[in-house]
């Protein structure tokens, strides 16, 4: 299964890019969200990385191309929802930034999720109910401001030891020390 992509871009439209990798020119349909920041990427010669959902069917094999993991991640857990497929998901953060999406799913919101394409009142309040919780856990676990790059550095190193996002996140908030050390130790007393 393929999950990521480091090369160029070929071609680049609002909803879809041809990437080239070692060669390959690969068709990888992307949000306009992602659109954008590949354009303004794009004048700098360095490879890409693209973070990639696959879908294989039996008449396609379709890839989904993502610059944040927290999109990725949001397009993959709407494409579980019975009756929202990878066009509709796409749509839904063609539309909105993950982070706009969940401001709208923990308001529950539904005025503004039926202006995306191909959502009516029914699909939406659908959608509200699958996502119930899964904002909150998603944001504790990705959304670490970029003022905190220490607490962002011992995340990760708490990861690599094994330990759970959401366990991780739920202690970092209580941490007051600013240095990456100091927070590790603290969280590693906290988390045993």
């Amino acid at each position: 299964m393929i999950v990521g992509m480091i090369g160029n871009i070929h071609k680049l439209e609002p909803t879809r890019l041809e990437f080239e990798v070692n060669g390959l020119i690969y068709g990888i349909h992307i949000s306009t969200n992602t659109s954008y920041a590949l354009n303004t990427q794009k004048e700098k010669s360095e490879k890409l990385t693209l973070l990639i959902s696959q879908i294989i069917r039996e008449d396609a094999h379709l890839l989904f191309g993502f610059i944040e993991d927290i999109e990725k991640v949001t397009f993959e857990r709407l494409i579980k929802i019975n009756g929202v497929g990878p066009k509709v998901a796409l749509a839904i953060l063609s539309t909105y930034t993950p982070q706009t999406f969940g401001k709208i799913i923990e308001e529950k919101n539904i005025a503004a999720l039926q202006r995306v394409p191909g959502i009516g009142a029914k699909g939406a309040g659908k959608i509200m109910v699958d996502l119930a919780g899964f904002w909150s856990e998603l944001t504790d676990s990705h959304n670490i401001s970029a003022n905190q790059g220490s607490q962002n550095e011992a995340l990760l190193a708490l990861q690599s030891l094994g330990f759970k996002s959401t366990d991780i996140a739920k202690v970092l908030k209580t941490i007051t020390s600013s240095s990456t050390q100091e927070i590790i130790k603290e969280a590693l007393k906290l988390l045993k």
